[in-house]
């Protein structure tokens, strides 16, 4: 290995500047010149490459988003494309990539690696932790505690003004963002992809629970929720509930912004060093992940493949807080 290139693809996290950082200072550690490569793999294929020093990453762990620009590319879904990406690569003389995005980016990754001679190691970067095989994704705890403060501060209103809030959260197809966030805001409810929603069993608890003791409240919604999303869900309500003051909260890109918290710059600095390391020991094709705060190693075809199940037990004991 003389030559490291990384970059970030897919959704923006918070804690993709951390990682960029600390796959360019392990590089350099071990005497391996490093380049970031411009808007993802759109950025491989229009020869985006720009030499990184120490000090070009220096200042960047506290910002959010990533300084190496983001970008979704359908050339690079094709053969010519990724030929053009490697021709690239190969010009400029790069030995392994290290890639910082989600399912997506893996899977083009993983196609990358199995028709030309260029390693690939993955780092998970999304704020819906719905990667297999690793607890934590860069970006998952950030988002979590961005969510949690706006839940707060919508509580203040929805209890002056006796209101019913849905709130609509990332997550099109997975509810760990939204589970957690319930739990830790002490929402009354929480509506996700994995678990079917039956509007009766809501109308019910509406009627018989929430009524009787409550005024006001929160129901977190992800977005990817069966029944349509939060503004659905909320004008069946309203009809069924027409005394109610229903209104409807959708948090959007906020969630995805701002200064990364202390464990996903930790948990980044971790996967970004563990991932040059993967790379000088001749692996390939695999995802750093986060297992009981371990760095562990995960072929990408578990990583793509494989689904990521919900907590039951944390699903559970949203409805023994709301007795």
């Amino acid at each position: 290995m003389k030559k490291i290139a990384v970059f970030t693809s897919g959704g923006d996290a918070p804690g993709m500047n951390a990682a960029v950082r600390a796959v360019v200072r392990g590089a350099i550690y071990n005497k391996i010149e490093a380049y970031g490569i411009m808007r993802g793999y759109q950025g491989m294929i229009e020869n985006e490459f720009i030499p990184l020093s120490s000090r070009d990453v220096s200042n960047i762990m506290s910002k959010g988003g990533t300084i190496l620009k983001t970008a979704r590319s359908k050339e690079f879904m094709s053969k010519e494309g990724r030929k053009k990406a490697y021709e690239n690569l190969k010009k400029i003389g790069i030995d392994g990539v290290v890639a910082i995005g989600g399912d997506g980016t893996f899977t083009g990754a993983k196609v990358f690696s199995q028709e030309y001679d260029i390693p690939f190691v993955g780092i998970p970067g999304t704020i819906d932790n719905d990667l297999y095989g690793t607890d934590y994704c860069i970006g998952y705890d950030t988002a979590l505690n961005t969510v949690m403060r706006a839940i707060d501060n919508l509580r203040d209103t929805a209890f002056a003004h006796n209101r019913l809030f849905f709130v609509e959260v990332m997550g099109r197809d997975a509810g760990f963002l939204a589970l957690r966030s319930s739990i830790a805001s002490g929402a009354e409810g929480v509506l996700i992809p994995e678990i079917p929603t039956h509007l009766e069993e809501l109308h019910l608890y509406l009627e018989n629970g929430f009524k009787q003791k409550k005024s006001s409240g929160i129901i977190v919604v992800a977005e990817g929720d069966k029944e349509g999303g939060a503004y659905e869900i909320a004008k069946k309500v309203k009809e069924d509930f027409s005394d109610y003051s229903v209104r409807v909260t959708i948090l959007g890109h906020v969630q995805r912004g701002g200064s990364p918290t202390a464990f996903d710059r930790v948990c980044a600095s971790k996967m970004g060093v563990e991932a040059v390391k993967a790379l000088i020991n001749g692996e390939k094709n695999i995802m750093i992940g986060n297992r009981n705060r371990d760095t562990i190693h995960v072929p990408f075809e578990k990583s793509i493949k494989c689904h990521k199940a919900i907590n039951q037990s944390l699903y559970d004991l949203l409805s023994v807080l709301n007795v």
